[in-house]
């Protein structure tokens, strides 16, 4: 009886055709970009090298690949390496000197080899470069010789900048501790040049991927217009069209979304610190406080009236809007569209400690509760490479293989009962320490109501900074950098104490560290004041 295929053997496609996007005097989606006399151009097609079926992710192995076949006049720089347990899904760059110098790509001195499989089958090397170059991955070869200095190209120092290997590798040798990572820029935000390549570093116990990668770099965007691959707004809207997620709520779910002008149309309150009488905030927000920082110095509230308040902390679906800023990331070569929602009230949390469920009482909420998704695209080609589900004070990232789709390629999201974390399926996950069952905050998600964020009027492009001055009207809500509630403080150890007094003190000192580590904090901030308005999203 024959092995089963395995997933990695079957290239992924997107449900739906990649639609023809509207046509520019830009880069984005022409197939390559200039990264200032060196161009680039993205390879998805591969020829396997090695595979192997143990370990790993879900115990079924990985497989290493090179990039084939290659553009005319184009260099590889590394190979490309993923687990076997998801559909073929590479995004490998390969480069020319365009420069007219013909000093921008070089090849290798040689190799040195880290690892060769216990069968012989497969031997990894990592290039050694000429003085003044960097290599940018590793290299596997069928053969034990070592590889012709034809195989790969290094790079001009100066067009590459620092990379990392990810923490999970892609797969390790249960026996000799060898490991193969995929690597990544070092520092990745809105402003920085990093360019992600898509090859991997391979390590042993003595050197680990960690320890190698700072012997390997990504490549670095040098042109003047290093935004020149992004879309123009035409082109963002054209993409969020096609991408714009949908969003299920709890069909137990109380605290609805809204759009902003609802909540501020409604009652929403901004106070002041010292002050007697809060303001009602204006339509469009005009009238809050703009710039400076979370001083503490104002805050907003719901309405002070009991009826209003509760109509106001329930949200309006029928309002809720989604607001896209639309940023470069990657050097340049990506685009992230962050896909920010709000609603109005935070509910409370709950635990699940062993087999009990616990109400945690007041513990959890809050008023003004921004979440958001972001949905990374490829300038090569607008396809949309992967999307992050905020959950709480980080998230994960989920590969276009590993997304559930609602409608053509449009991804489904799912926002967690009464906290509204977003996870890309439905059921129940626990936040915490669960190794062992014992104690986790619950986030329940199912498919309730829906917020179909691609319909007409559903979705509001709110900022593009690389746009230029103008080109994008920002909401003066914006702006404000101070609270959207009040500060909420919690005698967590009396709560719970309260809330869980028939579960044992040990279980209720392992939850109270659970809820101060996860769940204590004030209102939530506005989009501007989260650490991904500029950097990279932040992983769990």
């Amino acid at each position: 009886m024959g092995r089963a295929a395995l997933p990695v053997e079957k290239p992924f496609a997107l449900p739906a055709a990649i639609p023809v996007w509207p046509a520019s005097d830009g880069g984005f989606a022409k197939g390559s970009i200039d990264l200032g006399g060196l161009e680039v151009r993205q390879v998805t097609t591969f020829a396997k090298v090695w595979s192997t079926t143990k370990g790993g992710h879900g115990g079924v192995g990985a497989t290493f690949f090179k990039p084939w076949p290659v553009p005319d006049g184009f260099s590889v720089l590394g190979h490309y390496a993923q687990p076997n347990n998801r559909p073929l899904f590479g995004h490998v760059l390969v480069a020319r000197d365009a420069s007219g110098t013909g000093a921008l790509l070089a090849p290798p001195l040689g190799y040195t080899l880290v690892w060769s499989s216990p069968d012989g089958a497969a031997h990894f090397w990592l290039p050694t470069p000429p003085e003044g170059y960097k290599a940018v991955g590793a290299v596997v070869t069928a053969s034990s010789a070592k590889p012709s200095p034809d195989e790969v190209r290094c790079v001009r120092a100066d067009f590459t900048d620092a990379c990392e290997a990810d923490e999970e590798p892609v797969w390790r040798s249960d026996k000799d501790g060898f490991s193969a990572a995929a690597l990544t820029p070092a520092v990745r935000g809105v402003d920085v040049l990093g360019v992600h390549v898509g090859t991997f570093v391979a390590g042993i116990s003595a050197t680990p991927p960690a320890a190698s990668a700072s012997t390997l770099a990504c490549l670095r965007n040098n042109s003047a217009s290093y935004t020149a691959g992004m879309p123009d707004l035409a082109q963002v809207k054209a993409v969020l069209a096609a991408y714009a997620p949908q969003v299920y709520v709890h069909p137990d779910e109380p605290y609805l979304p809204s759009s902003v002008a609802w909540f501020f149309e409604n009652g929403a309150l901004l106070y002041r610190k010292g002050g007697e009488t809060p303001t009602p905030v204006a339509a469009d927000g005009s009238n809050l406080p703009q710039g400076a920082d979370n001083d503490g110095e104002y805050w907003l509230d719901l309405p002070a009236d009991g009826d209003r308040r509760e109509k106001v902390r329930r949200g309006d679906l029928a309002s809720a809007t989604a607001y896209v800023q639309a940023k470069s990331m990657l050097g340049g070569t990506a685009t992230d569209l962050v896909v920010w929602l709000f609603f109005p009230f935070n509910g409370p949390a709950r635990a699940k400690v062993g087999l009990v469920t616990v109400p945690l009482g007041e513990i959890g909420e809050h008023v003004g509760d921004w979440e958001h998704l972001t949905l990374r695209v490829s300038n090569f080609s607008g396809e949309l490479l992967r999307v992050y589900f905020s959950q709480h004070s980080a998230g994960a990232w989920v590969d276009a293989p590993g997304l559930e789709y609602a409608d053509g390629n449009r991804p489904a999201a799912y926002a967690s009962l009464h906290g509204h974390a977003l996870y890309p399926r439905a059921g129940l996950v626990l936040q915490g320490d669960t190794r062992f069952g014992v104690v986790g905050i619950r986030n329940d998600c199912a498919r309730g109501s829906r917020l179909d964020t691609g319909a007409a009027g559903r979705s509001e492009v709110v900022a593009a900074e690389y746009l230029g001055a103008g080109v994008v009207a920002e909401p003066a809500w914006l702006g404000f950098m101070r609270q959207w509630g009040p500060r909420e403080e919690y005698d967590v150890g009396r709560v719970i104490n309260r809330v869980a007094r028939i579960l044992p003190r040990s279980a209720r000192e392992q939850l109270a560290g659970l809820v101060n580590k996860l769940l204590v904090g004030g209102g939530a901030l506005g989009p501007k004041k989260h650490g991904n308005w500029r950097n990279d999203e932040k992983k769990a």
